[in-house]
């Protein structure tokens, strides 16, 4: 071979290795390919994972735009399905190839790969356009599932169904909203802690779906939901969504909606006004979700467990104001104050400044234990007194690394009875250090749940729970305690006298429960409890809930910079209020 010769075949192998290789069935659009149902399977994974295939399909959905999936949906014309249930007829093609739009038929060569449990096309060797064809018929689906989800994914999907909104936490931060086919209650607020309300708050998180952006970025900007952006117009847990039309997808440990057009929202759970109050005292607890003021002179910032920035906590105190003086309350007992004293700059005092002249706090200086945050009671001075000195059980659980439960006695100014105000605030079922009988039981109360029931034990068996006056009305302990209606603390207290008002004016089932105080994970329940005595609860003449702070999207609170009108009560914590009305 001369030298000429070798320059040519070198070239001629150079320009080939660039080229896509393109077998022969890839050539011509129409002639045998792969069926996708084929490369999805009938179990969780492909059989063909690590093979390379030739499908050929329609493009149904596109994800390649800034910020999406990187990649297309491509599901197998409805002429050319397998008729068998158990598979699915669609697939993700991970490219960011500028080519084809939806509505287009597809010839496609790449690899089989399973990325955390979603089927897809990677390493595209070839993309042929074989002109356009009608989309695939949307298969209709509908919640609680009745069998996995496998055979459908990727696929175009409707639901006829309208479905709810159960849980909005990750609205702000990954644009998704999780949907249920009804509201779902926590299932310790009806059943008895064991295997069945486990079981049941299992069922709960299965029988969902995620309406995502089709898109994977984090903190979206515009918020996705509602169409038209997220501000005074807001997307409650509670609301209801209807016309749901996309791609049933798998991604992060979720089946999701990538939805094809923009779904009707309808405000099924709209926001409320505060109950009104009218002649008997009124008792108002609320978890102020942390708050600190700093050094009180405005620096400081940021706190250990509360807010940022001055400005963040301005947002905070100016929120917490609204939602505290918007039902009218007499007294409020208070959760997750700092724990700073009683001076004047203190977070206690603040807050009573900002209510207003009429409030005056209970102060208890060196009883508040070592934890950084405590209970306080707050009352408006023109209408009730505080009567005798207040007291702090600081023995038992309570001694070290617990929140000593406050008590005051009061009356209105115009009469004599009395009644016995104790704020608890139980130990969080957060798992941080949990140990031994404090782990997770799997019995539907999360951690920590012998640490709080030791502590309502030594609540109900306190001196102070109960008055020393001898015209005392009875006691009211109202606070978080961390539990929900049928869980041990509150069987505890139960068994000692004490009964839930709330739950006594508006029981939960697992169906239907209109009043709470906490939404997690997309269950509804109360952590906030007024439990009255048995010589108190003749005079309570109504508890409830206020509605104001636990539906309403995380971006929405204070520790957010969204744009939205600062001068409302939403979201000023993520807890309800809880708002009991004694006849004194």
């Amino acid at each position: 071979m001369n030298s000429e010769t070798r320059r040519y075949s070198f070239l001629c192998i150079l320009i080939l290795s660039f080229l896509p290789v393109v077998a022969a069935a890839e050539s011509v659009c129409g002639d045998p390919a792969t069926p996708i149902s084929r490369v999805q399977g009938t179990g969780p994974a492909s059989p063909l994972a690590g093979d390379t295939v030739t499908v050929e399909g329609i493009l149904t959905q596109d994800s390649r735009s800034e910020g999406g999936f990187g990649g297309f949906y491509l599901q197998q014309a409805d002429h050319q399905t397998d008729q068998n249930p158990a598979t699915s007829e669609a697939l993700f093609v991970y490219t960011d190839r500028d080519i084809a739009d939806v509505g287009m038929r597809l010839r496609v060569t790449g690899k089989v790969k399973e990325y955390h449990g979603l089927t897809e096309l990677v390493a595209i060797r070839n993309i042929r356009i074989c002109g356009r064809e009608a989309l695939p018929a949307a298969i209709p689906v509908a919640l609680p599932w009745t069998v996995v989800q496998e055979h459908l994914e990727n696929m175009k999907v409707t639901f006829h169904q309208r479905l709810t909104v159960v849980d909005n936490y990750n609205l702000g931060r990954y644009g998704e909203l999780a949907l249920a086919a009804a509201d779902q209650v926590q299932p310790t607020e009806y059943l008895p802690p064991g295997d069945e309300a486990y079981r049941a708050s299992i069922r709960n998180r299965q029988n969902r779906v995620l309406l995502d952006d089709n898109r994977s970025i984090r903190d979206p900007r515009p918020i996705p939901w509602p169409p038209g952006g997220l501000s005074a117009t807001t997307v409650r847990s509670g609301d209801q969504i209807e016309g749901l039309v996309g791609v049933l997808d798998f991604r992060f440990d979720a089946w999701r909606i990538q939805p094809a057009q923009d779904p009707v929202f309808l405000a099924t759970n709209p926001r409320g006004p505060a109950p009104k109050s009218l002649d008997p005292v009124r008792i108002m607890g609320l978890n102020l979700g942390n708050f600190f003021n700093g050094d009180g002179r405005g620096g400081q910032f940021p706190t250990t467990r509360g807010a940022k920035t001055l400005a963040e906590f301005q947002r905070q105190q100016q929120r917490l104001v609204q939602t505290l003086l918007a039902p009218d309350p007499d007294i409020l007992a208070l959760t997750e104050l700092e724990n700073d004293g009683y001076g004047a700059h203190s977070a206690i005092a603040s807050l009573a400044g900002a209510l207003g002249s009429q409030w005056r706090f209970v102060s208890t200086p060196g009883q508040d234990g070592d934890d950084e945050i405590r209970t306080g009671l707050l009352y408006r001075s023109d209408r009730v007194s505080a009567i005798g000195r207040p007291e702090r059980l600081a023995s038992g659980p309570f001694r070290s690394g617990g929140r000593p439960p406050l008590a005051q006695d009061f009356s209105r100014v115009d009469r004599e009875a009395t009644v016995r105000v104790v704020v608890p605030h139980l130990k969080s079922k957060s798992c941080r250090g949990a140990k031994g009988d404090d782990r997770d039981q799997a019995d539907g109360q999360g951690c920590y749940a012998s640490r709080r029931t030791n502590e309502a034990k030594a609540l109900a068996g306190w001196s102070g729970i109960h008055s020393r006056g001898h015209i005392s009305a009875g006691t009211l302990i109202i606070g978080d305690l961390n539990s929900y209606g049928r869980e041990q603390p509150i069987a505890v207290l139960a068994q000692a006298g004490f009964a839930s008002m709330m739950h006594h004016f508006h029981p939960c089932t697992e169906t239907s429960c209109g009043h709470y105080t906490y939404r997690y994970r997309g269950e509804k329940g109360s952590l906030d409890y007024a439990l009255a005595s048995e010589t108190l609860k003749p005079r309570v003449v109504g508890a409830r809930s206020w509605l104001v702070n636990a539906d309403e999207p995380r971006v929405l609170g204070h520790q957010n910079e969204y744009a939205v009108d600062r001068q409302w009560p939403w979201r000023s914590t993520d807890h309800n209020p809880v708002l009991v009305d004694l006849e004194l």
